[in-house]
């Protein structure tokens, strides 16, 4: 799997606490957004199963992203 860079704009006050969170956490900022990215995508998975890629689109009919 390769790493890929995102960018993101982020109010000052949020970046403070997301800080307070990571360092509660034991984690670097980057650690603790790959945890709630992690977290935000199993929810979605568990409500609308699990995203496959490549899928014929016979079978996207069926996301609810359609």
């Amino acid at each position: 799997m390769a790493i890929k860079h995102l960018s993101i704009r982020i109010d000052e006050e949020m970046l403070d606490k997301l800080h307070v969170v990571a360092d509660y956490e034991a984690r670097s900022a980057n650690g603790q957004i790959i945890v709630l990215i992690r977290e935000c995508i199993e929810k979605y998975e568990e409500k609308y199963g699990e995203i496959v890629f490549g899928r014929k689109q016979s079978d996207e009919k069926n996301s609810p992203l359609q």
